[in-house]
């Protein structure tokens, strides 16, 4: 099978290794000209793709061209610009998703999606996304224009925080002072386990459906930081322990149950 991919950076990259493993062929997107050969040097079929709301820039009918699945792994971009217009990003591409062999669609959205609260509700799968941010409210619009559209199956993945060896929000967050919400459930997931689920989704072709991913354990947002802070030796956050906590807790029972997938990578890794 081949697979597009629709955003290869810190993600998107070792999942393409990853399926390249599985021996399926793999084609990769990239915004700048200069990552291509990084994409090729990994014997990845590499296209330079931007989408806009005018439409996507570059050959995406080649890069869509001979795949059963493409892979939409871009982020909207909207804590950097808050009025990018995500949603008529994806209204633009979706013709050229139809018009090519594309048959199956994986989308990784965010648990963004889900508003928090004081009272740290338990997200399942059959919780409504009901965020009232504008990232939230484009991703939730986003979601169902893919899932409502007849001419391909979707699959929607909500990915909570996501860290790795090389990657930990713990960096940022310690050289911060008044960090709200220190009693929140922490929702993480490493990258590990976000690319085994979405290999066991292609391999079981769990197709029209919808799954939030976060590593089962959720502890206190400051212990946790505060402990990882000094594991890695940088200064431990400083907390906002007068406003009243908001946050969710993200609950991962139907990857487990639905795909049989057991999390490989806690908290501490």
């Amino acid at each position: 099978m081949q697979i597009s991919i629709l955003g290869t950076g810190w993600l998107g990259l070792p999942l393409a290794e990853a399926l390249m493993n599985k021996n399926w062929i793999i084609k990769g997107s990239t915004t700048t000209d200069e990552k291509l050969p990084t994409l090729e040097k990994k014997k990845i079929k590499a296209y330079t793709i931007t989408l806009t709301e005018n439409g996507p820039e570059g050959a995406i009918a080649s890069f869509l061209k001979g795949s059963e699945l493409i892979i939409i792994n871009i982020p909207p971009g909207l804590r950097r610009n808050p009025e990018v217009d995500f949603v008529a990003k994806i209204e633009k591409l979706i013709p050229f998703i139809e018009a090519a062999t594309i048959k199956k669609v994986l989308f990784i959205s965010s648990t963004s999606v889900f508003a928090d609260h004081e009272s740290f509700p338990v997200i399942s799968k059959e919780t409504k996304p009901n965020a009232s941010s504008n990232a939230g409210k484009q991703l939730i619009k986003v979601e169902q224009l893919l899932q409502e559209n007849s001419n391909f199956k979707t699959t929607i993945l909500r990915f909570s925080g996501l860290f790795g060896s090389k990657r930990h929000p713990a960096t940022m967050l310690s050289k911060r002072e008044n960090i709200k919400n220190p009693k929140a459930p922490v929702n993480l997931i490493h990258l590990e386990d976000c690319i085994a689920i979405i290999q066991k989704i292609i391999t079981i072709e769990f197709w029209g459906e919808h799954f939030n991913a976060s590593y089962p354990d959720h502890p206190e947002k400051a212990t946790y930081y505060t402990a990882i802070c000094k594991r890695m030796g940088l200064s431990t956050p400083d907390y906002d322990h007068k406003t009243p906590s908001k946050g969710k807790l993200i609950s991962a029972s139907a990857i487990e149950k639905e795909l049989a997938y057991t999390f490989s990578k806690p908290l501490d890794s």
